[in-house]
């Protein structure tokens, strides 16, 4: 790590909210989301010559009952000072892509339905949300908002009328978020809350109400956080949220924001304990554990240091940690190897940090709103 990494790294804990207590925040994307369908299916678009070699591609899907019986036994083989389990903030999508409806509007219309009907049609998935419950009740697992669906219906829908495309053929086989690196930004599928005209943001925002009172109803409360898919949404969004009691934004230091008239997007820099006009709170996250997309691997020491640093400028450690690390279902050995280092990383914690607290996003931001 060169010096001026190193010195940007302090420089960044400075601003914002500090407290003595040695806070653990898990947050971890995607959950509910569709990615690869299958084996089979990486197998059929390496036959057809499209080029699916990022991890999320070759290893995330929705997760199985293995999956997530596995990610639970994990965290409960731990406890912090209080005797509280690790607690991973599952940060949900909602809605998937109904491909037949799609299919047979011609591709001109959108159509979705819930995420726990898409798990009925997975091997191996039936019993997905009742694991969901259980670890929710055993505190486990907590999940927040993350959005009705994470594709741009509006760029995909057009892409998907060229029959001749990579989207099309993705499509086929009941996908829609293969992350290609050389891909500019702004035309990325993934970044459900961008927008390049009046029209698109005002869907935008109804979609994402709908999602609110979606997650309501079959979660039995209203998510207090919310992240935005790929860290994309502007100012109206935040607005729209408020009115339905989110208090807390979740994400990394950058905001991307999408402007009307502006082919790139801007980017805005957030603090943790930062309030926007509404008084929602910014959480910011100050560390990150990613073994499927850490090639060094050197994930827990990279993750350790990131919490000392924290712990050093009296900063609580939000952990980002997308679901991709925890996925067997594609790839059994991305799963169990990265339990592992899951599992070394909680007990290094445990050892260097005695007096931890393992909370949640909404627990860190009630904490933050009592102190202020």
């Amino acid at each position: 790590m060169s010096i001026k990494t190193k010195l940007l790294n302090n420089l960044s804990q400075i601003p914002g909210w500090h407290t003595n207590r040695k806070i653990i925040v898990i947050e971890s994307d995607d959950w509910g989301s569709i990615r690869m369908k299958s084996s089979a299916t990486i197998n059929s678009l390496n036959k057809m010559g499209i080029d699916i070699s990022d991890p999320y591609n070759l290893n995330d899907s929705l997760a199985s009952e293995q999956d997530l019986a596995f990610l639970f036994e994990t965290l409960v083989s731990f406890k912090d000072k209080n005797g509280n389990h690790p607690i991973v903030t599952a940060n949900a999508i909602i809605a998937n892509p109904d491909f037949e409806k799609i299919k047979n509007s011609d591709y001109t219309e959108y159509h979705y339905e819930i995420f726990t009907d898409t798990l009925k049609k997975y091997p191996n998935h039936v019993n997905s949300f009742k694991l969901w419950k259980e670890g929710m009740n055993n505190n486990l697992f907590h999940p927040q908002y993350h959005g009705r669906e994470h594709v741009n219906i509006f760029r995909w829908l057009k892409e998907l009328k060229n029959k001749n495309s990579k989207v099309r053929l993705s499509f086929e086989h009941e996908i829609f978020g293969l992350r290609n690196s050389k891909m500019d930004m702004r035309d990325s599928y993934m970044r459900a809350l961008d927008f390049q005209n009046i029209n698109e943001l005002k869907i935008i925002e109804d979609n994402l109400i709908e999602g609110i009172e979606i997650f309501n109803a079959i979660f039995g409360y209203y998510s207090k956080s919310f992240i935005a898919p790929s860290y994309v949404w502007n100012s109206t969004v935040e607005k729209e949220l408020y009115k339905f009691k989110v208090k807390y934004l979740q994400g990394i230091s950058y905001q991307y924001i999408p402007e009307i008239g502006k082919e790139k997007l801007t980017k805005k820099l957030h603090y943790l304990g930062q309030k926007n006009k509404q008084g929602q709170i910014y959480l910011v996250r100050n560390a990150f554990f990613e073994p499927s997309l850490n090639r060094t691997n050197h994930s827990v020491e990279d993750t350790l240091h990131r919490i000392n640093l924290a712990f050093k400028w009296n900063k609580p450690a939000i952990i980002g940690s997308h679901r991709l690390n925890y996925i067997g279902y594609v790839n059994e050995k991305n799963r169990d190897k990265n339990l592992k280092l899951f599992a070394e990383l909680l007990k290094e914690i445990i050892k260097k940090w005695p007096d931890v607290e393992f909370m949640s996003s909404d627990q860190l931001g009630d904490l933050i709103t009592k102190s202020n």
